[in-house]
């Protein structure tokens, strides 16, 4: 789902991500600027599914339907389309679901760039060739790679969602926890319904508000979704020269540059400073050659003029040199898993290899409590992590880098169950 440059609520994809967009998470932080901006609605706390809300959606939904009209929603959208919403105490819960375990890399690789998966990718790749291959042309994304995309956000079409998504976003826009986002996305779902691109009931998705074959966000959609049939409307629903056009148009415009690859598996040096395998560390490929960073087939390295040094699993997994066109992808889904998804199912539906390096499997993942604990253990200690909220971001892979520093071993800031009892003893 494209929205914060992550969409929202993918359909079927695996995600890390616990936001929506992609695979039951919700949209988040770079989306394009929206169409309508977000409207202040009656000050109310977060809800709870459990409770009865059909008087209190009914009030929220007459006080939002008076906006909507002063946003220049049409009467008859606002009475047939709005009017008729539903609140649906499903996405409530699945907006608070939390998984008790993060997921390891490879267990999100092994499902999103499985055989069948590559497989139907590359059934897909020749079945709409002349689709596929237009986008690429007009857009300069490679094929392989919008279909990649497709493939991760809805199986190729087989699952964008059964959720309403007026109701889905009317919902999330009353239960009050990302109101002003909810409602930014609601209107611009009803401008897309002004508009006639799609009738309400044929628009559905995730239960995020992503929509589609490449699950974007309406706000997404009103920027960036490309009428390619020529019909007169932009249907990622049911037209494949419209979803796949409209998919390359989002990668060009977020900064796809064509003459360059993604990247690719590397082999690091034994001198290596694991912590500057970094996303924020960028320097050309000629500089990163001079440091002893090499293609583990002894092929040249892609020519990039940014390119970072990311390893998803830390020291013993596999290590990635990546340039723009990786973080125009994070544009898309701003995990580094779902970046690394796309990216080498795109390889393997063009016939590529597998990953040479085998992640370490026998690293078990931390639980969201464990992952706090640890949060909580480095803060103690003076190695600032951040907020303890069970999630690994840049703030904890620092601090728990100086505290890998303060040991004299690897600084790769990968949490492990070794790391947190050292941690944790006294």
């Amino acid at each position: 789902m494209a929205a914060a440059l992550t969409l929202a609520g993918c359909a079927s994809a695996p995600s890390t991500n616990p936001s929506p967009v992609t695979r039951s998470t919700v949209a988040t932080s770079t989306t394009p600027a929206p169409t309508a901006s977000p409207m202040a609605a009656p000050a109310q706390p977060p809800t709870s599914p459990d409770a009865d809300h059909t008087a209190g959606f009914a009030q929220w939904l007459a006080t939002f339907s008076a906006q909507a009209l002063e946003a220049g929603i049409r009467p008859a959208t606002v009475r047939d389309v709005l009017g008729q919403a539903q609140w649906l105490p499903r996405v409530v819960e699945l907006d608070r679901a939390q998984p008790e375990f993060t997921r390891t890399p490879w267990a999100y690789l092994d499902s999103a760039v499985s055989p069948q998966r590559i497989a139907q990718g590359q059934a897909q790749l020749v079945a709409n060739s002349t689709a596929l291959q237009a986008a690429a042309a007009r857009y300069g994304v490679p094929a392989s790679v919008i279909t990649a995309i497709w493939g991760m956000e809805s199986n190729y079409g087989s699952n964008f969602g059964t959720f309403r998504t007026v109701d889905a976003l009317a919902t999330l826009a009353y239960e009050g926890r990302r109101r002003a986002w909810a409602q930014t996305e609601l209107l611009a779902a009803l401008r897309i319904i002004d508009q006639g691109d799609i009738a309400a009931d044929r628009m559905i998705g995730s239960w995020a508000g992503a929509m589609g074959h490449t699950q974007f966000l309406p706000s997404v959609f009103l920027a960036y979704a490309i009428d390619a049939d020529g019909d007169g409307h932009r249907d990622i629903w049911g037209s494949v020269p419209d979803v796949t056009a409209s998919t390359a148009h989002f990668l060009a415009r977020s900064g796809w540059q064509a003459r360059e690859t993604w990247g690719a598996e590397v082999q690091l040096p034994p001198t290596f400073d694991h912590a500057r395998a970094d996303p924020a560390v960028r320097q050309t490929t000629a500089q990163w050659q001079d440091e002893g960073v090499r293609a583990l087939d002894g092929a040249p390295l892609p020519d990039l003029a940014a390119a970072s040094i990311v390893t998803p699993a830390g020291a013993r997994g596999p290590a990635f040199l990546v340039g723009n066109n990786f973080r125009t992808i994070l544009r898309y889904n701003n995990s580094v898993n779902y970046a690394l998804g796309v990216a080498l199912l795109a390889r393997q539906i063009d016939g590529g290899n597998p990953l040479a390096t085998p992640w370490p499997r026998d690293i078990e993942p931390l639980s969201r409590a464990q992952l706090q604990a640890l949060q909580e253990a480095l803060n103690r200690k003076g190695f600032a992590a951040g907020t303890p909220d069970g999630v690994m971001g840049p703030a904890t892979r620092a601090g728990l880098r100086g505290y890998q520093r303060s040991l004299g071993v690897v600084t790769d800031g990968y949490p492990t169950l070794e790391l947190l009892q050292k941690l944790q003893a006294p």
